[in-house]
């Protein structure tokens, strides 16, 4: 009986599947996608901790800044020297970077020598360690017969984790790879490199980049596909960096632009996130390491760990009699027996069984064929894990980059370098179908580094010298549109100037300081209804305003808003009118109205000259309108004889009103210190209560004594109009006058308003374009094109969080291929220009607010501006730096901005309420 159990025990032993004993014996190294999916979650979790500067010190996933902003465009060029020191051999190299015209178009030529690190200095003195280095570069030098008295670049690859707080200084954090010389760590090495260089002697070098090898990996690929923005290394160490939105890196100044960041996920898992997958075998191999406890992920993936993983889970699985029939050999038992390579070896398509024998008859073992199978089981199992890792790691970031840029897919490569990666024959294949399954919506391409991390350092310095070299030439043309305290004062003293010139009766000015014929403000009683009609720009608005007494929160508006096509813009007078006279009637129609006489008061936003308050010569167009046979005559008159023709309606126009004035009159209703209006929108004007006496020009409603100020219509926008502002025109504004429909006129408008300034950058952008400091310097015929750039594109490109984003959206819509170096380029053109159009307009309302509180004798003034317009309510810095410019020009001026609320519409309501208020009393 006892013979036939040991038949029966025997054949089921012969007939088992040695994989699947090997299966379950490592059931807890094969991983599934939801255990995948779980550990690229705690890796995105270690990431953002490591990002945020109130978690970083605590963080096992550092997230080093590498101030690396940039990948390659192409247009990189120049000579270098390079050093790559990341293992037990270092490479000297010269390495020339050929300038193209784009990607692909340039080349890189490199000529290099490896040096051996002796074993001693590994563990020795680290200046020791440094000296050897050098004295090595200095070989090369000879060598090559490279000029030693000649000032060469270096780039320094550096393959250990450091603290960069400069591209070109790092402070080493920590050895790894079996290096342990004494004295670096936490020291600059990028400055012992130099102090080395120094005692050397005989060279001379600027060492102008130091970066890791994985930062240099993702260079490497970046010169030849603009697509990749990750890096990655599966070799004896293991590491990942990818380029992150500098917003989120805390430990870094400024928000703006990219940063490629040095992970170092080697050490994700050193504070427990991993310990659910951490085996018996990975505890083993981290005890007898040389660092315990650290660097717990690499010790499961990397070239320096897979071969002991896998000779640990051999040696027990023979222990336990479960392979070479429980016998266990010294070599077997020798740490170090066991290494990557032979994990590779035992994995090739053909010959890995037979390599399995070799490998396991080399330590002095016996193997059947069953031993051979499971053990390249074993290796399959552990390197497929690796791969599983990675893959989990990787998803993580590219994870973070798709929403980092709000992408529903992405397009992107990671390059890649490591002995595992290049000599393993089914690693690669496994990463990639791991990687593309976690993550469907990414396309991912992953690209062989071809020449190493040195290549990508020489190209991470000639990245560096392309940004200084193009930053230096873009702040050069931006700086004409910087304007000092003494520029500002002095455009304050000209407007002051052209306000005082305006007033005199004698004598053309550029600003006309037009009579309004309104002498008060509301003073909160008004009541009744009025209708409003508001022409300003490509909307004529319609308003029925109901006051209630002087309940001012009973104020009622009803309203309906008609476009003005462009041919009646630019078309004749009259049609223009008729087109205004059937707006009128419709809107009556709608509000049930067409037999009431009510009174009107018509805001009309052009330069008028007014004889009244119901009469307005029109001086010029502005805004784009031309309609002909209008300048010179009298708009109320024209609209009145419009209605007539329709003979629908009948209407009491008994205001005529620019938008500056509906605007200050709109605002003194809700707070009486507001005796200025600001309009900062498509144009700019300002009004403000002048004292009667010091209207030398007005002719209208002579006599009346208690009248004492009077609203004066500015038109501040012809400031500059008889060359007073032409010290700080630039050529892109005289470029935008010379196209305007008025060249010559309106030159401060055109310097601030919301018409011109969005043509203003796309001059500015298309003159860094030809000069190649913007899209690689190709001109697209929607760049060629005026008014494409609108100034609305300012406010979005200028506001805070998501600026980039929006910049490149912007710029993809105008059919511009662009990078993130050209939209921070683009930021800062539209930051430069809407600055600079905030703070004239800041010198221009202090020469009002001095002239106020001089006109009144006081020693300081409180006074409150009615602000309208989309420039100054919807830019995020226009106000800002417009309130301020203001208090630095009058300090001596108390001013409050108040936007209004129902714009110059219902001001105009309450002129036409004020006046007839004032003709009952």
């Amino acid at each position: 009986m006892l013979a036939v159990h040991l038949v029966s025990f025997f054949f089921t032993k012969l007939q088992e599947d040695p994989t699947k004993k090997v299966d379950r014996f490592l059931h807890a190294m094969r991983l599934h996608d939801d255990q995948l999916n779980d550990i690229s979650a705690r890796f995105q979790a270690e990431m953002k901790k490591g990002l945020s500067a109130e978690s970083n010190a605590a963080a096992a996933v550092k997230m080093l800044p590498t101030h690396v902003r940039s990948t390659p465009d192409g247009s990189e060029k120049g000579q270098f020297m390079a050093l790559d020191f990341g293992g037990s051999k270092f490479k000297v190299l010269q390495v020339k970077v050929r300038e193209g015209m784009g990607i692909r178009k340039g080349g890189v030529e490199m000529d290099e020598k490896t040096y051996r690190i002796p074993k001693e200095l590994l563990t020795g003195r680290g200046t020791e360690l440094f000296d050897h280095v050098t004295e090595s570069l200095k070989d090369f030098l000879h060598e090559r017969n490279i000029s030693l008295e000649k000032k060469h670049p270096l780039a320094f690859t550096f393959s250990f984790p450091c603290e960069q707080t400069a591209l070109n200084r790092g402070l080493l954090l920590s050895w790894s790879k079996n290096f342990r010389a004494r004295g670096l760590q936490g020291k600059d090495v990028v400055q012992v490199l130099r102090d080395s260089i120094d005692r050397t002697g005989g060279m001379d070098m600027e060492v102008l980049a130091m970066v890791n090898d994985t930062v240099a990996t993702m260079m490497t690929c970046g010169f030849d596909d603009q697509y990749c923005q990750a890096g990655l290394i599966i070799g004896t160490g293991t590491n990942a960096c990818y380029m992150e939105e500098l917003r989120h890196v805390d430990l870094v100044e400024g928000d703006e632009g990219r940063m490629c960041v040095n992970t170092e996920w080697g050490a994700f898992g050193d504070d427990g996130a991993l310990d659910d997958f951490i085996t018996e075998f990975d505890r083993d191999v981290d005890a007898a390491s040389n660092n315990p406890g650290k660097q717990i992920f690499e010790k499961m993936i990397s070239g320096m760990y897979l071969g002991e993983l896998v000779r640990l889970v051999v040696l027990k699985m023979a222990k336990v009699g479960k392979l070479f029939d429980g016998r266990v050999s010294d070599a077997l038992r020798t740490k170090g027996k066991i290494t990557t390579a032979h994990v590779a070896a035992m994995e090739e398509y053909k010959n890995g069984l037979k390599n399995t024998r070799t490998i396991l008859e080399e330590l002095d073992l016996s193997p059947s064929d069953d031993d051979c199978i499971a053990v390249q089981h074993i290796s399959t199992i552990v390197s497929f894990r690796s791969s599983n890792l990675v893959a989990a790691g990787l998803a993580a970031i590219l994870t973070r980059i798709k929403h980092n840029r709000n992408r529903r897919a992405l397009r992107i490569t990671v390059g890649v370098d490591g002995t595992v990666y290049k000599t393993h024959p089914q690693y690669p294949k496994r990463l990639h179908k791991v990687v593309r399954r976690l993550l469907p919506d990414c396309h991912v391409r992953f690209a062989l580094s071809d020449s190493g991390s040195s290549k990508g350092a020489a190209l991470v310095t000639a990245v560096a010298q392309r940004l200084a070299s193009r930053k230096r030439q873009v702040d050069e043309t931006l700086s004409s549109f910087k304007l000092s305290q003494e520029q500002l004062q002095l455009v304050k003293a000209r407007m002051r100037a052209g306000l005082e010139a305006g007033l005199k009766s004698k004598g053309p000015s550029a600003i006309k300081m037009l009579p309004s014929f309104v002498y008060h403000t509301p003073d909160g009683t008004e009541n009744g209804k009025y209708l409003a009609l508001d022409l300003g720009g490509t909307n004529f608005r319609a308003m029925l305003v109901n006051f209630k007494k002087s309940l001012q929160q009973n104020v009622r508006l009803y309203h309906k808003i008609y476009t003005i096509p462009l041919e009646i813009m630019q078309g004749t007078g009259e049609e223009l009118f008729d087109h205004l006279a059937q707006c009128i009637g419709d809107f009556l129609d709608y509000m049930g109205m067409k037999n009431a006489r009510l009174p009107a008061g018509f805001t009309f936003s052009f330069p008028c000259e007014q004889t009244a308050i119901d009469t307005g010569t029109l001086v010029s167009w502005t805004k784009g309108f031309k309609a002909t046979n209008c300048e010179g005559h009298d708009v109320v008159s024209m609209l009145r004889e419009a209605i007539k023709r329709r003979n629908e309606f009948e209407l009491d126009i008994a205001a005529v009103v620019n938008d500056t004035v509906g605007t200050m009159m709109s605002c003194a209703y809700e707070d009486p210190q507001c005796e200025i209006g600001l309009i900062a929108g498509t144009g700019t004007n300002v009004c403000y209560m002048e004292e009667v006496k010091n209207i030398e020009i007005c002719c209208g409603e002579q006599g009346a004594a208690e009248m004492l100020k009077m609203c004066v219509n500015t038109e501040w926008g012809g400031l500059g109009d008889d060359g007073s502002l032409d010290d700080i025109i630039t050529p892109y504004d005289t470029e935008v006058d010379q196209n305007s429909v008025n060249p010559g006129k309106q030159r401060f408008e055109k310097l601030t308003s919301g018409m011109y300034l969005g043509e203003i950058v796309r001059q500015v952008l298309l003159d860094l374009t030809r000069g190649g400091l913007l899209f690689r310097g190709h001109v697209t015929e929607t760049l060629k094109t005026p008014g494409i750039f609108q100034t609305k594109y300012l406010s979005q490109i200028e506001s805070d969080r998501l600026a980039l984003l929006q910049v490149r959206s912007i710029l993809q819509q105008l059919g511009l291929n662009s990078n993130c170096d050209d939209s921070i380029i683009v930021k800062e053109v539209c930051g430069a220009v809407s600055r600079r159009a905030a703070q004239l307009c800041g010198a221009g309302m202090a020469a009002v607010v001095d002239k106020i509180r001089e006109n009144r004798g006081l020693d300081h003034l409180n006074i409150t501006v009615g602000v309208d317009g989309a420039l100054y309510k919807l830019h995020p810095h226009f106000s800002g730096v417009l309130q301020k410019t203001t208090k630095a020009l009058a300090p001596r001026c108390d001013v409050t901005f108040l936007p209004s609320e129902e714009g110059s519409g219902k001001g105009a309501a309450l002129i036409t309420a004020v006046a007839r208020k004032k003709k009952e009393i």
